[in-house]
């Protein structure tokens, strides 16, 4: 296939030279920098089979995962948070000959064995030719293992190249573009869409290290195009927004604002639409699939919804029996299953997984529930194992009562699941971080608050309070934590 990186090309047409592509606080590295520091990179590693990357936010990963790929060496992204029991396991799966790490890192114990490879983002040397098949594996990422020890998804080079040029399509995404994120490494949307996606069109990314909104405010209004975020920096942004008029002057001048890795609340999505004259856009992926659907940057941007199929990708909704749902009417529940180029080859050392992950016909269970508008949107309404709510004969979708509750005034967050019940088989429950912890919203408050925008089969029965909602690094609620007793 074609080089994942062209403009990392020794061929002249293909080397935009000292145009920016990195840019990491202080620290930043040119086209030409960069393909001599991953280049140097690439002649350490050729040969190793798979190497894990020690993904801190820093240039060092970057460069290491680049030089992985030019090498045509599988890289595997560890999660600098994790604990000693996860990076055993992910160890022992994956099989790492070496770790690519910051040269100021310390490793943890976990890590011992391992030969170590320090990355040096000044070192000079030339990109290797490229002689890597489409369906050769580029990286083994970690799923978050909700049901049990993470499964390495081994993505394959042509599911990179095909997402990224399909958001190319969807998003208008040239060279001329500079994005702006503060996401994670470890993770698909922080790497591969927010660093691998800039280099791959030619642009250039500007890393924060860390999100803030002072961050993102300052990048777009020095040039920057894009943001990439997910929802908890969104809903940082939306709460900032009213005291803040150069964070509302930066997003209303940027080209594209997009939100991922979770639903971002119609809540948020309207205050920042007010605030700016801007809205965001959402999309939605996987680990195993990358990106499936989005918004498109010529199309409408529609609160709560996902988008269309992105090029390339087949997308059904079906019942529990495997069936089609018949109906594009914005309110019959399916699963989300997927085909395309974009999915993953297999879980690592999981064939059981692997076929059990596959319809027959090729498709992928998402196991994500959704409905289609009757022009083709999708709206996510949540997971099947912990958002599809059974109750009264109703299918119903945690995530349109989470965005009615947070609607509320007396509501700061929210999440909603079901537990059993005698008479309706499952009842809502909402769990509730209240705007005022001394004057909660009463239940009777909220059920008519939820009935009156919905329907009344929706409304929750049980109302419980917290501090805090449980969430994970990416600002996913892990409803799993959520204690029903």
């Amino acid at each position: 296939m074609s080089s994942l990186f062209p403009a990392l090309s020794p061929a002249p047409a293909g080397a935009p030279g000292d145009r920016p592509a990195l840019r990491f606080g202080e620290r930043s590295l040119t086209y030409a920098e960069l393909a001599a520091a991953a280049g140097a990179t690439a002649g350490r590693i050729a040969g190793a089979g798979r190497v894990a990357v020690w993904a801190t936010p820093a240039m060092e990963t970057a460069v290491a995962v680049v030089g992985a790929l030019l090498a045509g060496v599988a890289a595997v992204p560890l999660n600098p948070k994790s604990g000693d029991k996860e990076l055993a396991h992910i160890l022992s799966d994956s099989a790492p000959s070496l770790v690519l790490a910051p040269p100021d890192a310390g490793l943890p114990p976990a890590l011992g064995a391992l030969e170590r490879v320090d990355v040096d983002v000044h070192a000079r040397g030339t990109v290797p030719e490229d002689r890597c098949a489409d369906g050769d594996p580029a990286l083994v990422v970690y799923t978050s293992g909700t049901t049990g020890p993470p499964k390495g998804a081994v993505i394959p080079r042509r599911a990179l190249a095909t997402t990224l040029d399909a958001l190319a399509d969807a998003w208008q995404w040239t060279g001329d573009d500079v994005l702006v994120q503060g996401l994670p490494l470890f993770h698909v949307h922080g790497l591969v869409l927010g660093i691998l996606g800039p280099l791959r069109r030619g642009g250039s990314v500007r890393h924060l290290g860390r999100f803030s909104t002072e961050g993102a405010a300052r990048e777009l209004n020095d040039g920057a195009t894009m943001l990439f975020g997910v929802p908890t920096m969104y809903h940082r942004i939306a709460e900032t927004l009213p005291a803040d008029p150069e964070l509302a002057k930066a997003l209303s001048g940027a080209r594209l604002l997009v939100s991922g890795s979770a639903a971002l609340p119609v809540h948020d999505h309207e205050r920042i639409a007010a605030a700016t004259g801007r809205r965001v856009i959402e999309r939605y992926g996987m680990t195993e699939t990358l990106m499936n659907t989005s918004v498109r940057a010529d199309g409408e941007p529609r609160a709560g919804a996902v988008g269309v199929p992105l090029p390339g990708v087949e997308l059904r909704l079906v019942e529990e029996d495997g069936t089609p749902v018949a109906a594009l009417d914005g309110e019959s529940v399916g699963e989300i299953q997927v085909r395309g180029p974009n999915l993953f080859t297999e879980y690592l050392n999981r064939p059981d997984a692997t076929a059990a992950a596959f319809t027959e016909d090729g498709f992928f269970r998402t196991g994500d529930m959704a409905v289609r508008d009757p022009d083709g949107y999708v709206r996510i309404v949540g997971r099947k194992a912990t958002d599809l709510i059974k109750s009264g004969g109703y299918k119903i979708g945690a995530g349109e009562i989470e965005n009615a509750l947070l609607e509320h005034p007396g509501v700061r967050e929210a999440a909603v699941t079901g537990e059993p019940d005698p008479d309706l088989g499952e009842r809502i429950v909402a769990w509730i971080v209240p705007a005022d912890p001394a004057a909660p919203p009463a239940l009777e408050a909220l059920a008519d608050h939820v009935a009156g925008r919905l329907a009344p089969h929706k409304r929750p029965r049980v109302v419980r309070y917290l501090d805090a909602l449980p969430r994970n690094d990416m600002g996913k609620i892990m409803k799993r934590a959520l204690d029903h007793g």
